[in-house]
């Protein structure tokens, strides 16, 4: 049977197991769901999305049946090619995201789908978190985590998955689960797999009764070190389901599907202090990470003198025009201050001796520190934000023994500057001497791949060979460095590790390929294109760290994919393959363009500030011209018909019934897809007057439309009454700018690309303002946060007036109106920090507005609502799917905020929760004070 029977075989099994809805067969899905972080590019065959372990024992066992390959994966972080495949790829769904804390902290149980940050959130309280602190924390998963053996910048080789693994829940490639965490469960499994556990017994003892093959593993493993299997776990333990358990840290889903892990966590000390120090000798600065390595440090991070010239703009008081042989970013961790201040005079000590060019000092204050680490983070997208279109952007990692660390980055240096890669930069955690590489090679070009392998050879020769290091410290093999596992560890140590993989998977069917391979070309094989699409994306190195901030992820695309399906259409542009590209054309329009909520959140999380919806923008049809300048210059007629539509379909729902209306309304919808789902929580509300002041300090409210459109929270009154009396009781005396109902920010033409509307729509508020302000010398307050972050960003592009005072909501009652408030709190506050807020210091202030008025705040943790204007409206699965989990998150909340009207009609939909702004809020449980 060939593959593509196989595959068809395989498919017509698990179907009744697996919805078809999740089995994905569809070309354009296959090549989104198959990319990872990556330079390698396989298409699987088919895509399935798994929610249960009964969903995965199906698999495995229509696997089985049919000698088909699958590979797992859960954020695609992965950067050596571990989590592609041209077979079968199993993506972790939702079911997969739940944890649990125990023993008060000390330990966590997660499923592999829960992101690493969201386990630190959750032991936050308990001043705790987990052991591997990877830099891509905030995507990655703990699935992905555990399999790769991940570790980071201050988890070394103590806290890493394998030493700080309390119980590990897995089943195996013949369906067998073991939860060494459950008594009964380990008692079964050595029952019904005693054979597998007497020959893991003897392997062992095989490995521990030769002393030099021993006395390797315990030197590979006092480095960083992630090539091949862990096979230090046959020299750790005795009991064979702890070697069983240790072996699946860092096997790269090759022996069996982690279905939950338990840690120990670590401390997660409050009080910390950084420095950055500065050599003119690379010799001098190794000198010093040899001593650091017995003072009370908690991160030792080197940056060579390339590394800090890529980041020098970011620190222009500090690295001036002075260019250092290299530096160190060091970090200190206390439980209380003055731990911490003994901590530091003990590293200033170990420092002396090696004098250090330049020295910023050591600083407690959290935007120095936040600066240096995002330096420190930044220096892999520095590479990419610059590489030439079309190029690559590899990043590699290695370790060489601390003691000769020096000599290691030295030999780096000599091999790049051989080859001609001069943008390398090399950087990363000095106290386990684990080296960072990244460079931009291009892989259209036969002359530039067999550079790449000229590369590669002399790594290996280099960091295996000469220094005795390790090919990988903590990236995973993958298929990058699967060809040279033998040149690293030897004939005796391989052949334990090919016995390790035929014992637990003889069929071969879990990611065939990856982490051990025969093949000496593999690293060449199957590279990515990257070809050019767009200048606004083509610096996109598809490492996926905006997904998590993407509502569309999982429903469509996630701007990864977009940006990976879109370069694709382009290819097919330039190879004259119309026919097909003229298909994925018309998919694209839903699963690319009208999907993307488009309101940059993305581009909080690229590396290299890339905001897909920008593009997704572009690719949009611009609205009617025409249409919009007159629905700009009669807006106070068209925000007129807005209510006017609402109050009539308020009166249909009381004539019909709220059932019986949303019932017409989907079928009318399906019938026309064109007319928006009017969700309940969506009425009417009128502009309020203004009570007469006779003192107070003048502020001029600029009411959004919507709020001037619609009704709150209770369904009745307009929140701006909630504003008006929130800004009297601080002693402000509020004013509308003139015409009021005829201005708009230009928000909803700027969505619709009606820039010239939007653009008068800007001046005319412009003028207003002015006028209402006294040009510019009361402050003005912005009530809704989209049109906050637009009239605040415009001012900064130039397009409105300098002189105008403009504040965003939650600033402004933070600065200006908590202080003469007295506060009755309300027991738990569910709170959603809407986009709009988070790309502006409005996130901050909301935060600190919350805790002000609530004993326990609990956050949304949804980057992105996906209501985005009108898409609540004409999208509406998209913000269904945002905000699918929130119910259960927020549930015996006593009241629900946020600061944008259409966010919260959204929230409150898919909550139950009656969200209400945060000027309702702090209204309703404030008094003046005293």
């Amino acid at each position: 049977m060939d593959h593509t029977d196989a595959i068809t075989a395989f498919a017509a099994d698990l179907a009744g197991h697996v919805p078809a809805a999740r089995c994905y067969t569809d070309a354009m899905a296959r090549l989104a769901y198959g990319t990872d972080a990556s330079f390698y590019r396989l298409i699987p065959a088919m895509v399935v999305k798994v929610e249960s372990e009964a969903e995965v024992a199906a698999v495995l066992a229509a696997a089985r049946a049919h000698r088909v390959g699958i590979t797992f994966r859960a954020a695609g972080t992965s950067l050596s090619g571990q989590a592609v495949t041209d077979s079968v790829l199993v993506l972790l769904g939702d079911g997969w995201h739940a944890g649990e804390i125990l023993d008060g902290g000390e330990r966590i149980r997660l499923l592999p789908g829960v992101i690493g940050q969201q386990a630190n959130d959750w032991l936050r309280p308990f001043a705790r978190k987990i052991g591997p602190d990877p830099a891509s924390i905030n995507t990655c998963k703990i699935g992905g985590i555990a399999a790769n053996n991940a570790s980071g910048m201050c988890c070394g080789t103590r806290d890493n998955s394998y030493h700080t693994l309390a119980a590990i829940r897995v089943m195996l490639a013949d369906g067998a689960i073991l939860d060494t965490a459950d008594a009964s469960s380990v008692a079964a499994f050595r029952h019904s797999h005693a054979d597998l556990l007497a020959r893991l017994a003897a392997l062992a003892a095989q490995v521990r009764a030769n002393t030099a093959l021993c006395e390797r593993i315990r030197h590979k493993y006092r480095l960083k070190n992630t090539t091949g299997y862990g096979i230090n776990a046959l020299v750790d333990f005795d009991d064979p389901v702890d070697i069983l358990s240790h072996l699946m840290i860092g096997s790269e889903g090759t022996l069996g599907f982690i279905a939950a892990i338990t840690y120990r966590t670590v401390p997660d000390h409050p009080h910390k202090a950084s420095a950055l120090v500065f050599w003119d000798a690379l010799d001098a600065c190794c000198d010093a990470v040899s001593a650091l390595a017995h003072a009370p440090v908690s991160a030792v991070e080197l940056m060579d003198g390339l590394s800090l010239q890529a980041v020098a703009k970011q620190l222009p008081t500090v690295l001036g025009d002075r260019h250092f042989a290299a530096g160190l970013l060091i970090e200190t961790r206390a439980p209380d201050a003055a731990t911490l201040e003994q901590q530091v005079a003990a590293i200033e000590a170990c420092l002396a001796p090696f004098a250090a060019a330049r020295h910023t000092g050591f600083s407690t204050d959290t935007a120095t520190i936040d600066t240096y680490w995002s330096v420190r983070k930044g220096l892999f997208p520095a590479v990419g934000a610059v590489r030439e279109t079309g190029s690559t952007v590899v990043i590699e990692d290695v370790t060489f023994p601390v003691a000769r660390l020096a000599a290691g980055v030295a030999g780096l240096r000599a091999l790049f500057a051989q080859l001609g890669y001069d943008e390398a930069l090399l950087f990363g955690h000095a106290l386990e001497g684990n080296l960072h590489m990244v460079f931009t090679p291009r892989f259209d070009d036969p002359a530039e791949v067999a550079r790449y392998d000229a590369l590669m050879q002399g790594l290996v020769q280099l960091v295996a060979v000469e220094f005795g290091g390790s090919l990988k410290g903590e990236h995973g093999t993958g298929r990058n460095m699967a060809p040279f596992v033998r040149t690293e560890w030897g004939d005796e140590a391989y052949a334990v590790m090919q016995a390790i993989k035929a014992l637990f998977d003889p069929a071969g069917i879990l990611n065939p390929g990856v982490l051990l391979n025969a093949d000496p070309h593999l690293h060449l094989q199957n590279l990515k294109p990257m070809p050019a699409a767009d200048p606004i994306v083509d610096k996109c190195i598809e490492c996926g760290f905006c997904e998590p901030a993407c509502p569309a992820h999982g429903y469509t695309l996630s701007p990864r994919q977009r940006i990976v399906v879109w370069r694709e259409i382009q290819a097919m542009g330039a190879r004259q393959d119309q026919t097909t590209r003229k298909r994925w054309l018309r998919q694209y329009r839903h699963h690319g363009i009208d999907s993307c909520a488009a309101t940059g959140m993305c581009a909080t999380r690229c590396p290299v500030g890339i905001n897909t919806g920008t593009l997704m923008k572009q690719l949009a049809k611009a609205h009617d011209g025409k249409l919009a300048n007159w629905g700009q210059r009669h807006y106070r007629l068209a925000s007129s018909a807005a209510r006017q539509g609402l109050y009539l379909w308020h009166g249909l729902r009381r004539l019909l019934g709220e059932p019986v209306l949303t019932a017409i309304n989907r079928e009318a919808r399906r019938v026309f897809p064109l007319i928006p789902l009017v969700p309940s929580a969506l009425k009417a509300g009128t502009t309020p007057a203004l009570a007469p002041h006779d003192e107070g300090r003048p502020v001029v409210l600029f009411p959004s439309c919507v709020n001037r459109v619609l009704a709150g929270a209770d369904g009745q009154r307009s929140e701006l009454v909630a504003t008006l009396s929130l800004l009297a009781k601080a002693g402000f005396a509020p004013v509308y700018p003139p015409d009021t109902e005829s201005l708009c920010c230009g928000q909803p033409f700027a969505s619709k690309n009606a820039h010239s509307a939007a653009d008068a729509a800007l001046a005319a508020t412009n003028a207003a303002l002015l006028t209402a302000s006294a040009q510019g010398r009361h402050p003005v307050y912005l009530d809704n946060g989209p049109c906050s972050l637009r009239l605040l960003t415009a001012q900064r592009a130039g397009q409105l007036d300098a002189r105008l005072q403009l504040h965003a909501g939650p600033a402004f009652l933070r600065d200006h109106v908590l202080p003469r408030l007295h506060i009755q709190r309300v027991a738990r506050l569910a709170l959603h920090v809407p986009c709009s807020a988070s790309l502006s210091d409005g996130g901050h202030a909301l935060r600190m507005l919350a805790a002000a008025t609530a004993e326990e705040v609990v956050e949304s943790g949804i980057a992105c609502c996906g209501f985005a204007g009108d898409k609540g409206l004409t999208q509406p699965a998209l913000n269904a799917h945002a905000l699918r989990d929130l119910r259960q998150r927020q549930q015996g909340c006593d009241a629900a905020a946020s600061s944008s009207r259409t966010c919260q009609i959204g929230l409150q939909t898919h909550t139950g929760l009656p969200y209400q702004s945060i000027e309702a809020l702090l209204d309703a449980q404030s008094m003046k004070t005293p």
